[in-house]
């Protein structure tokens, strides 16, 4: 190993990315994306583990898993789901979702990529083009896939719901989700192989993000990897939420 660890073990569990959704939604929204599990053949076949990840390209909104206090949503965040759990995500707190069924994401898993989905009290004609212009909130979903063997303790130790606030972010976190929000809608030759690289740079970037801003009396294997670069620049204050299963 290096003396980059964290480096060593994201190329070691060959970590994949993939952008299979654009969400489009105006008014009272909200969707229930079951737990990864459930739904990993058909979005990332062969992959040991799949997290899914969202984009706010546009607007805001607000994410939610069970057990949890709701993470606000707004433009330029991310915010993904490292353990696999089902989750919601919504225009508001408490309204009832539109849930996404496992068996409709396993018949249009060789549908174009990504595939435009409109959300108006519900799910109206996924797959059918949207006029987004006028949209309230725009979302780039997708997933990403890493092994879990012989050795990946890193997504183990990654909370539930993981949010990366904007203003937190730095800008080149903007300028991904603008250029993932341009791959997805102009469908230029290569977009498929951008929008993959995106995904698997956001994850390294929220995944050393979140390793910076532990507190110094945190514990675990993920304190000891940052306390391995003692001379590192202080922390940027962070947002997640740790809460296990």
């Amino acid at each position: 190993m290096s003396q980059d660890t964290l480096s060593d073990l994201l190329r070691s569990v060959r970590l994949r990315g993939a952008v299979f959704y654009y969400v489009s939604c105006w008014e009272d929204w909200a969707a229930e994306a079951p737990p990864a599990r459930e739904i990993a053949p058909a979005v990332l076949p062969g992959a040991e583990h799949v997290i899914e990840f969202h984009m706010v390209a546009r607007g805001r909104g607000w994410a939610a898993v069970s057990g949890l206090p709701p993470a606000r949503l707004e433009t330029g965040d991310i915010v993904m789901f490292p353990q696999g759990d089902a989750h919601v995500l919504s225009s508001a707190p408490g309204l009832a979702p539109a849930r996404i069924e496992p068996d409709w994401v396993f018949a249009t898993r060789n549908d174009p990529r990504p595939m435009p989905v409109a959300y108006h009290r519900g799910v109206r004609e996924p797959g059918a083009p949207a006029p987004v212009g006028d949209a309230d909130t725009i979302l780039v979903c997708g997933f990403l896939g890493c092994d879990l063997r012989p050795f990946n303790p890193l997504v183990a130790a990654l909370p539930r719901l993981l949010h990366l606030p904007a203003a937190r972010a730095g800008d080149w976190v903007g300028r991904v989700i603008d250029q993932a929000a341009r791959e997805s809608t102009e469908r230029r030759p290569g977009s498929d192989v951008v929008l993959e690289r995106l995904a698997e740079m956001m994850f390294v970037d929220t995944a050393r993000r979140y390793l910076e801003a532990l507190p110094d009396d945190a514990t675990g294997w993920l304190a000891g990897l940052r306390d391995r670069y003692p001379s590192a620049a202080p922390a940027p204050t962070w947002c997640w939420s740790a809460s296990r299963r």
